[in-house]
């Protein structure tokens, strides 16, 4: 009697990715989505019922999603696609290039958020503080968390999802498609912080554009991408865990930002939009 769902077993386990292909980008999208939560579960659903330290839950939950995350991409570029170096393919080479791609993006993104904040003092808008002791341990513990989200974000939307989507839509189609998932995907909370930081959207959306394009411009090479989402993050990390300001509330927060996130506010918009266009002078000729 055990030797039929052992059989079953087995069966599941040696279940290839290339059995379904070619398949709509609807069925891939799912297939791949659902395969990420069932690996995910068994080991993902016990730290967050039972890790009491929020901030080690989430940071425990999403260090093993997305390992398995890399674990599962490689599978399916060599099963599904039959790209045995798919994560080169989504732009991610180990190369002295990537390297000072990524530090010229770190650079570009603090110095953006560290800009705008420097406007919004400069107009009167906000009031600067000195650095409390801790100051030292939170820029440390911020590079860490920004690498990752910057690592991590970048290998997903505009690797995995930004290959999918062009297979079947095309670059453009891809560029708007990634980046409005991008976008939404941030707004997976209650309805009532979806409705109070809404005005967050089209920032995102932006930015997930200005991503796209200055990967293109880096000849698909993600390192521009990692440097640039991490060095926004860790600016702001900065500035906001760091207390490095006071908003004085002069002007409403769809000027300044939402919850002090520049990127969020009419001055973030006007500086995406000026990197999007740079980002778009450098593209290659199709």
């Amino acid at each position: 009697m055990t030797s039929i769902p052992k059989r079953l077993n087995n069966k599941f386990l040696t279940l290839k990715f290339e059995h379904f292909s070619p398949a709509p980008l609807q069925f891939r999208l799912g297939l791949f989505i659902a395969s990420l939560a069932l690996v995910w579960l068994p080991l993902g659903l016990p730290i967050v019922l039972f890790v009491p330290n929020p901030t080690l839950e989430t940071i425990a939950a999403l260090g093993l999603l997305y390992g398995q995350f890399i674990w599962l991409v490689r599978r399916w570029g060599r099963r599904f696609h039959g790209r045995p170096q798919i994560l080169q393919d989504y732009g991610l080479c180990w190369t002295g290039q990537t390297l000072r791609e990524l530090l010229l993006g770190w650079g570009l993104g603090s110095l953006m958020i560290l800009v705008l904040f420097a406007i919004q003092g400069g107009l009167g808008w906000l009031q600067w503080q000195n650095p409390g002791l801790a100051f030292g341990r939170i820029a440390l513990e911020g590079f860490g968390v920004a690498l990752g989200v910057g690592f991590a974000e970048e290998l997903l939307f505009r690797g995995w999802l930004l290959d999918e989507l062009q297979r079947d839509w095309g670059w453009w189609g891809a560029m708007v498609g990634s980046s409005l998932l991008f976008a939404l995907l941030h707004f997976i909370k209650p309805w009532s912080e979806v409705i109070r930081t809404f005005p967050q959207f089209p920032g995102l959306f932006l930015l997930g554009l200005t991503l796209v394009l200055g990967k293109r411009s880096c000849q698909g090479r993600l390192g521009i991408n990692v440097g640039l989402h991490g060095g926004l993050v860790w600016s702001y990390y900065l500035v906001v865990v760091g207390e490095l300001t006071h908003s004085l509330g002069t002007v409403p927060p769809w000027v300044t930002g939402i919850d002090q996130n520049p990127l969020a506010g009419l001055l973030g918009l006007l500086g995406l939009g000026t990197l999007a266009l740079g980002f778009s002078q450098r593209l290659p000729a199709r």
